[in-house]
């Protein structure tokens, strides 16, 4: 008798949809023109991500793995200039709160393996919550959404032996050559910061601010670690992760205890509107940056963490972080991993916590709501019987704002599933080869060659391991060389468990 077993066949010649319609594209969202907008009927993208946020539970699907702490930011500098936003107003003192993570880790994993370090803000502004979603990285492996779940996955578990695996992560790597800036910084000192203290945080993405004129500028946020950079070395961050796993938990929350009390500069820079139309590099592609020679930094002011949760589920675990919620003065951009991400993390939160995650006390703004959500899971706060229906002749207010947006953009053209438009800068390997050979000294450029050889010696099997070489090769040829050479002659030390992993 034939064994009954419950796989499905995936023999096709193509991906399809859940429902097995060919899918339209498994690597590009739908954009009006290779530079606009993804459209909200991309139903591919959006099955895929709502798909994608309930894969497990409960759990972060990614950042499962961190803590955080609460504070306060004042803002020190007069930029009204370029943005009418409240919190960032000289003088304006508004409370926050601050999560770190690593992306790949899970609940269990130690804090101190090779990994990005996430760095989600929330801002209890005086016109509601402002959040701000980063790494301590400026930049990311991927510049279309499209992409994000098969990064995530390729950074996880083999579907067979439950076990992380190397040839999985420089699988994807190397089919995706635009990892190479993110990849590079990984491997390098960032991936192992000592503590969330001494580590620099970044809003990676290009935002919108406007001011009280209504002129429009593009920004990218910079939090410059006050206490100074420190990083671990290979052996010191695994020798950590037997010692102590909570380490990076335990430093914050002992130093908070202790008085003193971590703080980060935030600086931004900031483009006019009009440039963004022709700069050399696309300012919306969230694996590049901006050359500070053109764009400085400009200092708006310092967020100071003084407080540690009363309770860590109710106020850490359960707290929610999204790039979709804005305040008057900052918008979104074209960036399509920005986009994506105003869809997928509150969609994430629905799933992981429930339907009314916003009025759980941690996710809950300082200013009276006025919202026609209602009903719903674990719904708490509620309207009475105010009509519940919008517009209405009762007295409840509504939103009926028409015309142009404040904090929009023009965009044209057909609707096409492509990469983002070239620009004359915009290859994948120029960024992080200034990295390796203008960036770092010799020292670092030797533990690259050190940490990415480990990595590469821990099963990565061919063709995906001559392509890793091409790749580094592709980054700097002299360090791509080194690189291989370690390989093959196999003296390169092979990480531990976790290290090398994105």
């Amino acid at each position: 008798m034939t064994e009954q077993r419950n796989v499905r066949d995936i023999r096709a010649s193509a991906s399809t949809t859940g429902s097995g319609a060919p899918a339209p594209s498994d690597r590009n969202s739908l954009t009006i023109g290779a530079d606009g907008p993804i459209l909200l009927h991309d139903v591919h993208f959006l099955e895929q991500m709502a798909h994608f946020n309930r894969e497990k539970v409960p759990e972060r699907l990614p950042h499962a793995k961190g803590s955080g702490a609460f504070g306060v930011f004042e803002a020190t500098e007069d930029v009204s200039a370029y943005t009418k936003a409240a919190l960032f107003q000289k003088g304006a003192s508004t409370e926050m709160l601050a999560r770190f993570s690593t992306v790949a880790g899970e609940q269990g994993s130690p804090d101190t393996w090779r990994d990005v370090r996430g760095f989600s803000l929330k801002f209890y502004t005086s016109e509601g919550n402002y959040d701000l979603v980063g790494n301590n990285t400026p930049i990311f492996f991927v510049r279309d959404p499209m992409k994000f779940p098969h990064f995530i996955r390729s950074q996880r578990r083999l579907p067979d032996s439950g076990l992380r695996d190397n040839h999985m992560q420089w699988d994807f790597w190397t089919n995706n050559p635009e990892s190479a800036h993110q990849v590079t910084y990984l491997m390098g000192e960032r991936g192992l910061p000592r503590t969330w203290r001494h580590m620099n945080g970044y809003g990676s993405h290009t935002y919108m601010w406007i001011n009280a004129k209504g002129e429009k500028f593009w920004v990218k946020y910079h939090f410059h670690t006050e206490q100074g950079m420190e990083f671990f070395s290979n052996a010191e961050a695994a020798e950590m992760a037997g010692s102590d796993a909570d380490f990076h938990r335990r430093d914050l929350f002992d130093a908070i205890e202790r008085g003193e009390h971590p703080s980060w500069t935030l600086s931004v820079q900031v483009m006019p509107y009009e440039e963004a139309k022709t700069y050399r590099i696309n300012p919306f592609d969230l694996t590049k940056t901006w050359p500070h020679a053109d764009y400085p930094l400009v200092k708006v002011g310092k967020m100071t963490l003084n407080r540690n949760p009363e309770n860590f589920f109710a106020q850490i675990e359960q707290a929610a972080f999204s790039p979709g919620n804005t305040v008057p003065g900052i918008g979104l951009s074209p960036d399509k991993m920005l986009l994506g991400r105003a869809f997928a993390y509150n969609d994430a939160q629905r799933n992981r916590i429930g339907t009314n995650f916003h009025q759980l006390p941690v996710n809950q703004p300082k200013v009276p709501v006025n919202t026609y959500m209602f009903d719903g899971q674990m719904a708490y706060h509620h309207s009475g019987n105010a009509p519940v229906y919008a517009p209405n002749s009762h007295n409840r207010p509504w939103a009926h704002e028409t015309g142009p947006m404040h904090d929009g953009w023009e965009a044209d053209g057909t609707m096409v599933r492509s990469a983002y438009t070239l620009r004359p800068n915009d290859d994948d390997f120029g960024q992080p080869g200034i990295l390796v050979r203008e960036v770092f000294n010799d020292a670092q450029r030797a533990a690259l060659v050190e940490t990415v050889a480990g990595s590469l010696l821990g099963g990565v099997r061919e063709p995906v391991l001559s392509r890793a070489f091409q790749y580094w090769k592709n980054v700097d040829p002299n360090v791509g060389s080194r690189i291989e050479q370690k390989v093959r002659d196999g003296s390169a030390s092979k990480p531990a468990e976790g290290m090398g992993e994105g």
